[in-house]
């Protein structure tokens, strides 16, 4: 298989597996916006929460899927998208947008996690993108302003993770039950460079863009271990490494190409030639999670010797695009190889071509994982849909 099959395959799924799952099941006619979460076994549960996360990433996809394919039905979506995460989701009074409200859009924690901001200001530069809204392209600014006025640590360099929703303070900064509790992580801060890079496409704003070099230099002289390769995980505030030794394969391969694509936009020959390097070196690194059957295991953590085995949806969708990247830009044939195999590892056992979308994960024997959401608060359409559309738009 070359490049033009896989680009006719997963547009394919893209039109009709992964976007029709979610216009067909998702939207929440009665209350608006969208429904919080479709289980594992495929049962909708109207009453779920909705969080900020999974909102932030719809509106992404739908305005992204716009803009590359014009169809109205995804414009449709994106605004619906956009009308209820303004005026659900934003903080009037303190600002800044509420982790999570409840099935009826009144909040029900709401914390300022600073990773689920970006994802909000993503959403909205993208609809920008797509379809020249002001007042989309307003609020991607108001959040950048929030992001760097609550969330920079001047005194370190970086971004903390979380704030109370008037900004104090918070003792439980995790992103998830599964982190760890660090005021910094590699995490965050990669869902920060990644919502800054697509507003900079549409605002090219100093401010902004002296954030985007910060944002470089902190991934290459923090997250970076120099010995190993990998992005370390959790960090204190004045950058000392914690939590562990910890490899997270998933995150490698997604942020070598995030990170290349941020100085690709910028712009700079200098700094690409100082980014360039590193791509390829955290690429070859996430490679030691690629597995016989041709998947990637999500993470390890080598002082306990535990390997998360379970081939995770995101992961998989992230090593394409990453490997693709390293094709792509270096002419490494061999990094296509790995793509073309994680695609045939994709369609052999995540996508449900009865259901629509793809499964949570599947574990080393290729079992379904129908415990974990189909749709839900972490399981949503942006990691496979921009695999998509990201190989669509590169060839």
């Amino acid at each position: 298989m070359g490049t033009a099959e896989l680009k006719k395959e997963v547009q394919k799924i893209l039109e009709q597996n992964i976007l029709p799952f979610w216009l067909d099941n998702m939207i929440d006619h009665e209350n608006g916006g969208f429904y919080g979460r479709i289980t594992g076994e495929g049962i909708l549960e109207p009453k779920a929460n909705k969080g900020g996360i999974l909102n932030g990433r719809i509106l992404w996809t739908f305005s992204a899927a716009y803009r590359v394919l014009h169809h109205p039905d995804y414009l449709k979506a994106a605004k619906r998208a956009k009308d209820y995460v303004l005026s659900k989701f934003f903080d009037e009074e303190f600002g800044g947008t509420y982790w999570e409200v409840d099935f009826k859009g009144n909040p029900v924690d709401t914390k300022k996690q600073f990773y689920e901001l970006g994802f909000m200001l993503y959403g909205l530069s993208e609809f920008y993108r797509a379809t020249g809204d002001e007042e989309a392209l307003e609020y991607s600014i108001r959040l950048f302003d929030t992001i760097e006025r609550y969330a920079f640590d001047s005194l370190h360099n970086g971004y903390i993770e979380a704030c109370t929703r008037d900004w104090n303070a918070i003792e439980d900064m995790r992103l998830s039950d599964k982190d760890q509790n660090y005021p910094k992580s590699q995490n965050t801060h990669l869902h920060i460079i990644e919502p800054y890079t697509n507003l900079y496409r549409v605002w090219k704003d100093k401010r902004l863009e002296k954030a985007l070099r910060n944002l470089i230099d902190i991934f290459i002289n923090h997250i970076l271990n120099p010995e190993t390769h990998h992005l370390d995980l959790f960090f204190e505030k004045d950058w000392t490494r914690g939590g562990g030794t910890l490899e997270s394969y998933g995150h490698d391969i997604e942020c070598s190409w995030l990170l290349h694509e941020a100085a690709l936009v910028l712009g700079d020959k200098d700094v690409l030639a100082k980014v360039e390097p590193v791509v390829k070196m955290v690429a070859k690194a996430s490679e030691k999670g690629l597995q016989p059957d041709h998947s990637m295991v999500h993470e390890a953590n080598l002082d306990t010797g535990y390997v998360d085995a379970d081939r995770h949806w995101w992961v998989q969708a992230e090593a394409v695009v990453g490997f693709l990247n390293i094709y792509q830009h270096f002419s490494d044939e061999k990094s296509l190889e790995i793509a073309l195999d994680v695609w045939t590892y994709i369609k052999e056992h995540l996508i449900d071509y009865e259901n629509g979308e793809w499964y949570w994960s599947c574990d080393a024997n290729g079992v379904i994982n129908r415990i974990d959401d189909k749709a839900g608060f972490w399981k949503c359409p942006y990691h496979n849909s921009r695999m998509c559309l990201e190989i669509i738009e590169r060839f």
